[in-house]
């Protein structure tokens, strides 16, 4: 079964249709790489997927013991590499705005390293992550 379907739409951008909700997504080449920077590239998707799923675990954390994580945010850099082209890290800035226990804290950091992106990324992409606690 069929879950995306992605169209080339010329000009070096696509558009990705997924199929259950028919929500979309537009990328772009970015500047450096022939394209107008647009919208996301595939490589952000790629770093936003982290980020994203780093927050829906630690959502998950949080709502199996009742805490409150409304408002938690997630800021991404993306680095690239060359020879060959890749991403050669992705810097996480994990912002937790209400009080957290020591306790919890160390549950969402272990929750935030347990999502599936991050363990489907190469081993060879530094992915750095930091937790900033009120």
């Amino acid at each position: 079964m069929h879950h995306i379907e992605i169209e080339y739409k010329g000009n070096l951008r696509t558009e990705a249709v997924h199929l259950k909700s028919g929500e979309t997504i537009i990328t772009d080449a970015p500047v450096d790489n022939q394209g107008k920077g647009e919208a996301f590239s595939p490589t952000d998707l790629t770093a936003a997927a982290l980020g994203s799923c780093m927050l829906t675990i630690m959502g998950i954390t949080a709502k199996s013991r009742n805490l409150n994580f409304t408002g938690t945010h997630a800021t991404i850099e993306k680095r690239m590499g060359t020879n060959p082209r890749r991403i050669s890290e992705i810097i996480v800035h994990l912002h937790f705005p209400n009080n957290h226990t020591e306790a919890e804290q160390k549950l969402f950091r272990k929750s935030a390293h347990s999502c599936p992106v991050h363990h489907s990324l190469h081993p060879d992409m530094q992915i750095t992550t930091q937790f900033h606690f009120s």
